[in-house]
């Protein structure tokens, strides 16, 4: 029996938890996994999964030899990348997980650079707006706006968002300019769905110490991006957007900026990734390149001194990217 597959196939199983999507994962028969999963428990005489029709649990025994199987696979994966010089030239897939806005502005116009410093790398890239699972989706790093709480994560902020409140000229034609908070209330907004609670999310206006929390009134919300500034062009109320998306319909003149002494509050960009295993080198300078990528933006790159990953704590604040 070769002990380290055997490991493998049992921390693929226990992480994406079913044999059927870890057996694809390695690139296994079904029944190879299986086999291999059976032979292991033999070898060490105790059980490691549950499995019935419908779910696979992890044992007591099994979760112990889990978080020790993680370690030593790590720490192979180390040792062979410092002898191959993969942190050099990382190969293989990597699979991205990210946000519409993000990757048709920022990642994909400058993919070419990146494929020409990694030709070896072939990219997965999904777009995705709600929380996922990283470990069970197979995803190896996700690029999110806001943050989240999830203390198996780890992030390093890698850009900003600059939010700024727009409203059409067929809008402001009808209903007037507002220019302070008081008159604010007194208009309609397209109200953003939050996708985790499916609640419409407030405006935060700040201006030096002065801070509003505001939930205007609307005729529609929405949790999709281009919907929401589809509903601002066509009129149908005040919007918050980010400036990088609003600025070709500024230039058109679709939009007008709006309570432009106010701040809407500034909206991180992340790259999270499981913090229970060691950092890839494929996963290491795909993020190093999306942090160069937002810092060249003047409208997304982060401003402040940030020494690297840390473990997620924030609340979740979601933006309209």
């Amino acid at each position: 029996m070769d002990r380290f597959v055997s490991m493998q196939a049992f921390t693929r199983v226990v992480d994406v938890g079913s044999f059927a999507r870890a057996a694809e994962s390695l690139d296994l028969p079904k029944a190879t996994l299986t086999r291999l999963i059976q032979n292991l428990e033999t070898h060490l005489g105790v059980k490691l999964l549950h499995r019935t029709t419908r779910r696979i649990s992890v044992t007591s025994e099994g979760a112990a030899y889990y978080e020790r199987c993680v370690r030593i696979l790590a720490d192979v994966d180390e040792a062979e990348q410092s002898l191959t010089h993969q942190n050099q030239t990382p190969r293989g897939t990597l699979r991205v997980d990210t946000v519409g806005g993000l990757a048709r502005l920022a990642l994909v116009p400058n993919l070419h650079e990146f494929f020409a410093r990694y030709p070896d790398l072939k990219v997965e890239l999904t777009i995705n707006g709600k929380p996922i699972d990283l470990l069970k989706e197979g995803v190896d790093v996700v690029i999110r706006v806001g943050d989240t709480v999830d203390d198996t994560m780890v992030a390093r902020r890698i850009g900003q968002l600059r939010l700024a409140f727009y409203a059409s000229p067929i809008y402001l034609k009808q209903h007037g300019t507002p220019t302070t908070p008081e008159e604010l209330m007194q208009h309609r907004a397209i109200n953003y769905l939050s996708t985790r609670t499916g609640r419409e999310m407030p405006w935060i206006l700040t201006r030096g110490d002065e801070r509003h929390e505001l939930l205007l009134p609307s005729a529609i919300s929405t949790n999709d991006p281009e919907v929401y500034i589809g509903c601002a062009l066509e009129g149908h109320g005040i919007a918050v957007i980010s400036r990088v998306m609003a600025q070709p319909y500024l230039e058109s003149g679709r939009l007008v900026e709006i309570m432009g002494d106010w701040q809407e509050e500034v909206m991180p960009i992340s790259a999270m990734y499981p913090q229970n295993r060691n950092l890839s080198a494929k996963v290491r300078v795909f993020v190093d390149w999306a942090a160069e990528i937002f810092a060249r933006d003047p409208e997304m790159g982060y401003r402040d001194s940030f020494p690297g990953p840390r473990p997620v704590v924030a609340p979740v604040l979601e933006a309209v990217s």
